[in-house]
Formats: structure tokens, sequence, C-alpha cells
């Protein structure tokens, strides 16, 4: 066999096992013990969950942060390459619940109630 031939076919060979690692990974990944907030996760946090790796993790980031939180998971399906059988498989992992208050616009202080305007006499 010719040594281009062999090289490629050592290629192709060694491209097949990275892949099978990759998807074996994926398939081992212990799932998160409780659902992971999609409005305050980290990218760290999100890929804990099956079906969540980097890139879908930083497009549900830059998603979050383009848009502001989630309303539902079910807004995830807005994410291409996230369709319906896949979200389906990652819901019970994921929960949408509300931004912490430090990360909300801050509201300034009620006016006192005794500052309000006497009706005139």
């Amino acid at each position: 066999m010719e040594r281009g031939k062999l090289r490629g076919w050592f290629a192709l060979f060694l491209l097949a096992i990275c892949f099978a690692c990759a998807v074996e990974s994926e398939a081992n990944k212990k799932p998160p013990l409780k659902p992971i907030n999609i409005n305050t996760a980290s990218s760290d946090e999100l890929q804990q969950v099956p079906g969540i790796g980097p890139v879908t993790a930083e497009k549900i980031l830059q998603m979050r942060k383009s848009y502001g939180a989630f309303k539902s998971v079910d807004d995830l399906l807005a994410i291409k390459g996230l369709g319906k059988k896949r979200l389906e498989k990652m819901r019970k992992y994921l929960t949408v619940g509300k931004v912490a208050a430090s990360k909300q616009p801050a509201k300034g202080p009620a006016p006192p109630a005794a500052e309000a305007e006497a009706p005139p006499s």
C-alpha cells in the first residue's frame, strides 16, 4: 500500500476514534442532581445537562444576554440546532427561575406617604 493511502486511512481511523470517544463521553455524562436554572446558570453549569455542550451553552448565554430572561424552557427552541426532540431529552434537567435581585435593574425607593400632596382647602 502507498504511504499516502496509509496515512489517509490512519487519519480516518484516528478521526473515527475521536468521534467515538466524544459520543461515549456525552452518553456517560452524569446529569445534574437538581434542575439547572437557565436564567442564572454559567456555561459550566449548563454543560452538566446531557445534550448541552460548549457551543450550545454559549448560544444559551448569548440569547439570555441579548433578549433577557427566559420565560419558559421552550424559549430554547429559538436556538439554531436545538429541536423539539433534543429539548425533550434535556427538559427534566432544566428550569426557569427568577433572576437574582442583584442581577435585576435597581428600583429606586418609593416616595414616603407623608410627602403626598394635601387636597386644597
